[in-house]
């Protein structure tokens, strides 16, 4: 993959223009104007089409072509980059179709429903010399970039017990939507749709994990995944850790704790974090650790400037590859021990591994009734 010419911009299009594109991927383009052009939008529906085209107006991009059909736009337009807001089911052949194309994409988690799928992306990455990232954008805020840089350079000391909650409340009206708690339609449930953000950001902190203890429920809702998780964590480092995903949660809050040997350092936010949502407390005859120099809040803008830098200098962008695989294969991990009882090590779950091709492993009490 060549760089980006110095001072050029990127030639960006949308898939899917909902509340995601329209409230988070939009302003991240608009942010970045100098940077990246949005010049194609493409939805099934020609009415929400419409309106975001205007939307974009009045963003500051004029003239964006719209299209119902993504074939259509990528043959025409030839986006360099293209930005995927649809539903979680389309993700692996809206991915694929873009990278064919010769674009990058990033696109909205999970980005695959299983390791299968995301390994037919990292093939047609090879094949075209592009890249695809998931939307991580808890990694990118400064308060995640310096806890990770004081966990790295050995500040705190060494990790030793960690806690990652995403305690959130869904109603059933939430899930009226079709495809909400349907292994094809979403993947799995809280595990791959809501906690997936705070774990992912527990493992870009803490490095590689080691093996995976979990239990699932459905306890409320008619769904055909769980609507809440726990699970006990090993870090290749010694750390343990405890996560929890749930949606029975009316007092709403996501949250990390790593106690290391010299300070605690803990996260409490809901859907996103600046530098006050992060405090310090150091071990007694220690000093507090130093803070960041700067504050920019987690968002797909920081995200979205991550992955321009690395287009610009033809490098791999973070949360691709392998890095993101880690996240998607703890999720797969987490189902089975939950749906089996065993105890999962990573790099377990391959080709012929049920777990490998569906996050409920056609499991009798748990996979889609027919």
């Amino acid at each position: 993959m060549s760089p980006s010419r110095p001072g050029s911009r990127l030639r960006a299009a949308v898939v899917g223009t909902g509340a995601i594109v329209t409230g988070s991927h939009l302003p991240a383009l608009a942010a970045l104007h100098d940077r990246a052009e949005l010049v194609a939008a493409v939805d099934v529906d020609p009415a929400r089409l419409e309106a975001f085209r205007a939307q974009a107006a009045e963003a500051g991009f004029a003239d964006v072509a719209g299209y119902t059909d993504l074939a259509a736009m990528l043959t025409a337009d030839r986006p360099d980059l293209v930005l995927i807001g649809t539903p979680p089911a389309f993700h692996r052949e809206q991915t694929v179709a873009a990278l064919k194309s010769g674009a990058w994409v990033l696109c909205e988690k999970p980005l695959t429903l299983s390791l299968a799928e995301y390994d037919e992306i990292a093939a047609a990455e090879d094949a075209s010399g592009g890249y695809a990232s998931v939307v991580f954008q808890h990694r990118y805020g400064s308060g995640a970039v310096h806890a990770r840089s004081l966990l790295a350079d050995g500040t705190l000391g060494r990790p030793l017990v960690a806690h990652c909650q995403t305690t959130w409340y869904r109603d059933a009206a939430y899930y009226a939507v079709p495809w909400r708690g349907r292994w094809a339609g979403e993947g799995g449930g809280p595990t791959m749709g809501h906690g997936i953000h705070q774990y992912d950001l527990l493992l870009h902190l803490l490095g590689e994990w080691t093996e995976v203890r979990a239990m699932a429920a459905r306890l409320v809702h008619d769904t055909e995944s769980e609507d809440v998780s726990t699970g006990l964590v090993r870090f290749a480092g010694g750390a343990l850790a405890t996560v929890v995903n749930s949606v029975l949660s009316p007092d709403e809050t996501s949250r990390i704790r790593i106690d290391c040997e010299r300070a605690t350092v803990e996260l409490t936010h809901l859907y996103g974090h600046s530098n006050d949502d992060w405090r310090y407390t150091p071990a007694l005859g220690t000093s507090q650790p130093p803070a960041p120099t700067v504050d920019v809040p987690s968002s797909h803008t920081a995200q979205l400037t991550a992955l321009l830098d690395a287009h610009a200098a033809g490098t791999r962008p973070p949360g691709s590859g392998p890095d993101a695989r880690s996240t998607l294969e703890f999720a797969a991990a987490l189902y089975k021990s939950a749906f089996t009882g065993a105890t999962i090590k990573a790099g377990e779950i391959g080709p012929g591994d049920p777990f490998y091709a569906a996050m409920h492993g056609d499991h009798p009490d748990w996979s889609p009734k027919q």
